[in-house]
């Protein structure tokens, strides 16, 4: 069995020692509380919904698309954990509809929401289409809860955000900034929290994920040899975002503490992914060698890599979870800082931004110019240049 562990260059779980000090008021809050999870499909969501349960909650609820990754879900939950005396069901349903807007008028009532809904993906910035859909799941489905929430009488609303969103050089990292921005726009309304975090090794689509599915198809593995990221498990996920949820302060941003020392480039990671397998990476040229005699090489111990130079657009070569701008605390906790002050929007351009997406919709018709420039106008900071080549164009 892989040891994610090791892989990502760890003896021990990131957050045990805040973990281990939490735990009795942690059980005594999520035992006497109820829980929506949206997006509880996904290996964030599921990681979440795991933490929760495993507490006895009593109400968990969760949402999601992915009807099949509902039922894994539930399947793993019985036959980890069993069962609770609580509510606990799941619903197939699109966050963005009108059945998810009914489902909520039907009840809708928990203590606390969790928004782990997201399209996470550089790749999915590529087309004016996805993009589009990017915005929508990312910013109008995160506002359109929020304001539920706050008609439900939420106690706390927690969305997850990511490392991308501090100095984002994508758009993907822009969407969730100005979900940031989307949330400290109510935080007057309602208690809010967010989490950014690093890439959650093994999640659904992730590269290492991928190679995963490589190995198993007897595809070569591929990599960038100058991109370093950093890492946590798909419990750690889970654990970070509850820790935010029923810990953090209104509008607090909940951070791992991690250093330089933590960050592990692709390229390495896939040499000792490999090595757990017992094979040796071979360091191809190109595509087409390193497409070239999988099987022959692997009867003598060794296994095809192709590691390149990132040139896609939207890569930033290390990833930061905040800026200099931002205010920081990092001595409430041993294992999470704490991102104070996310910054602040005037409503109208907020709300001038969810017209104008409207009014694209509306007409059935928009440019990524377009909406290229209307991010620019809310994230002006953002550092991105589209070089027209996309992670789609390699293998």
């Amino acid at each position: 069995m892989l040891d994610i562990l090791s892989l990502i260059g760890r003896n021990s779980p990131l957050f045990d020692e805040d973990l281990e000090k939490l735990e009795v008021e942690i059980c005594q809050i999520v035992s006497s509380s109820s829980f929506l999870v949206l997006g509880g499909a996904g290996s964030i969501g599921q990681a979440v919904v795991k933490e929760i349960f495993s507490r006895n909650p009593q109400k968990l609820h969760v949402v999601d698309l992915n009807e099949n990754n509902l039922t894994e879900l539930v399947r793993d939950i019985r036959s980890s954990f069993g069962y609770i005396s609580g509510d606990f069901q799941t619903f197939a349903l699109d966050i963005g509809s009108t059945i998810y807007d009914a489902f909520i008028e039907a009840d809708g009532h928990f203590d606390y929401v969790l928004n782990l809904s997201a399209l996470k993906h550089v790749r999915s910035e590529k087309d004016p289409f996805t993009l589009m859909r990017m915005i929508e799941v990312n910013i109008l489905n995160t506002e359109k809860t929020i304001l539920q929430s706050i008609q439900k009488g939420t106690r706390k609303y927690f969305s997850v955000s990511t490392d991308k969103a501090a100095n984002p050089a994508n758009l993907m990292g822009a969407t969730k900034r100005i979900m940031e921005l989307f949330l400290a726009n109510h935080s007057a309304k309602i208690q809010i929290s967010a989490a950014r975090f690093a890439n959650v090794a093994f999640s659904d689509g992730s590269l290492l994920a991928g190679f995963e599915n490589r190995f198993l198809k007897n595809q070569p593995i591929v990599a960038p040899n100058d991109i370093k990221r950093y890492f946590i498990t798909p419990q750690e996920s889970g654990q970070l975002c509850l820790l935010s949820c029923v810990f953090g302060n209104n509008r607090d941003i909940f951070y791992p503490k991690m250093s330089e020392l933590d960050l592990r480039s692709f390229s390495e990671l896939a040499i000792k992914f490999l090595s757990n397998k017992g094979l040796e990476a071979e360091i191809c040229e190109n595509e087409d060698q390193a497409r070239k005699n999988v099987q022959e090489l692997k009867l003598i111990g060794k296994y095809p890599c192709l590691f390149t130079q990132s040139d896609t657009t939207g890569e930033k070569e290390i990833e930061e979870f905040h800026t200099e701008l931002e205010q920081i605390n990092i001595d409430r906790f041993d294992t999470i800082g704490i991102v104070k002050n996310s910054g602040e929007r005037n409503s109208d351009d907020l709300n001038h931004f969810i017209e104008q997406i409207a009014e694209f919709k509306k007409n059935n018709q928009w440019k990524k110019a377009d909406l290229v420039m209307l991010i620019k106008k809310l994230i002006p900071e953002m550092n991105y240049t589209d070089n027209g080549k996309y992670l789609d164009a390699k293998m």
